[in-house]
């Protein structure tokens, strides 16, 4: 049977005294099997939690107001109010005509984030750029320090818009005639971390 041995510092003066909590609970204390220091409270930059969602279909959208990118969403409940979320999206996108806009949105709940500033008639968004006719995706990646400043579940997403007389297609890629070329994962990834 193994053995917990507790040894005081020959250099303190003080008592330590392990107390336990007002509970009618039975709760077990599981010891890491390697030598370290408990830490007693949480630091700031501390990861928590991580959810990750990876899709690897395909989507398409003619659409030209902004629409939710199926599967391109996850959702994260903080243990507190005051700490951030850091989101970490990526994705192909690729609109069937050369030249054409890819628009694309950042999303919590149903609130916008990580958006441009509000310039005359530009649409506000996240990322944008269009493909040429040599290459026909574009690659992005967004990373975004979020503060819900919730402990209630959230749910982050990817909202994408299709400049008009094309078709975007987020998870691959379109070859001149607008046929596949290629299919690539798209990744949410959500931590929380101590403010």
């Amino acid at each position: 049977m193994s053995q917990v041995a507790i040894s005081g510092n020959a250099s303190g003066t003080g008592t330590l005294t392990i107390a336990a909590p007002n509970t009618n609970s039975n709760f077990t204390l599981t010891l890491p099997t390697n030598t370290g220091t408990l830490i007693s409270t949480k630091s700031a930059g501390t990861v928590l939690q991580v959810v990750q969602t990876v899709k690897t279909d395909t989507f398409t959208t003619s659409s030209t107001s902004f629409v939710d990118v199926t599967g391109f969403s996850a959702s994260i409940t903080p243990t507190s109010a005051t700490n951030k979320i850091l989101v970490i999206a990526s994705c192909y996108a690729s609109p069937s005509l050369a030249n054409y806009a890819i628009l694309g949105k950042l999303v919590r709940g149903s609130t916008d984030i990580a958006i441009g500033d509000a310039r005359g008639s530009s649409t506000r968004v996240t990322f944008s750029t269009s493909a040429s006719s040599t290459n026909w995706s574009s690659f992005f990646g967004v990373t975004f320090l979020d503060s819900p400043a919730t402990t209630s579940s959230t749910t982050y997403k990817v909202q994408v818009a299709a400049e008009s007389g094309s078709t975007l297609l987020i998870g691959g890629s379109y070859t001149s005639g607008a046929s596949y070329n290629g299919s690539s994962p798209i990744i949410l990834t959500l931590m929380e971390i101590v403010a």
